[in-house]
């Protein structure tokens, strides 16, 4: 599907001379004559290498065809994630370098959204929040809770995160999986 290049956005999957491209970063650079131009930063989708390409912004681009599927994690094998698809119970190796950072945080039955091309996984989506029990955290220091300081605690799964000082050990909090921050307190 052809698209102008105005309207790429991090994320998003680009046919670029013959090879699956990531979009991982964008810039439009405004000069004070001519027309605006739109600097792409690029990752190739399966060998990994990094890119930089410029493109006017009427210029058109072809965007990838994708298809996303809620994939429920079932558990880790070596270097290799395996979800099973929800509708079909059929089930898919995804690997540890397609998942990324975000991997520190998937928990058994957990449902995620998994983004493929022709049968291959290119991208894992966690939900945005995920509630975990906190392992260890430092004692509360009395008189501590009049100014807003965090003290480190480490998560179930061997994660550090700064947490409130009211925050003891055992205790469930929700979690940001996309920058690992703690949130709130569990409701449950």
């Amino acid at each position: 599907m052809k698209v102008n290049a105005i309207t790429i956005r991090p994320g998003n999957v680009l046919e670029y001379e013959g090879k699956l491209m990531l979009v991982t970063k964008i810039e439009i650079i405004q000069p004070g004559k001519g027309n605006a131009i739109i600097q792409v930063e690029m990752r190739d989708a399966r060998t990994g290498t990094k890119t930089q390409q410029r493109f006017r912004t009427q210029e058109t681009v072809e965007r990838a065809r994708l298809d996303e599927h809620e994939m429920q994690f079932l558990y880790q094998e070596g270097d290799h994630f395996t979800f099973m698809d929800n509708e079909s119970f059929e089930q898919t190796q995804v690997p540890v370098d397609v998942v990324g950072e975000p991997a520190r945080f998937l928990q058994e039955g957990m449902v995620c959204t998994v983004t493929m091309y022709e049968g291959a996984p290119l991208s894992l989506e966690l939900p945005q929040t995920v509630t975990m029990t906190i392992a260890e955290a430092d004692p509360v220091v009395k008189g501590q809770t009049a100014s807003s300081s965090y003290k480190p605690a480490v998560l179930e799964n061997g994660v550090r995160v700064m947490v409130p000082p009211h925050i003891a050990s055992g205790t469930r909090i929700v979690i940001n999986t996309a920058d690992g921050t703690y949130l709130e307190r569990a409701k449950d």
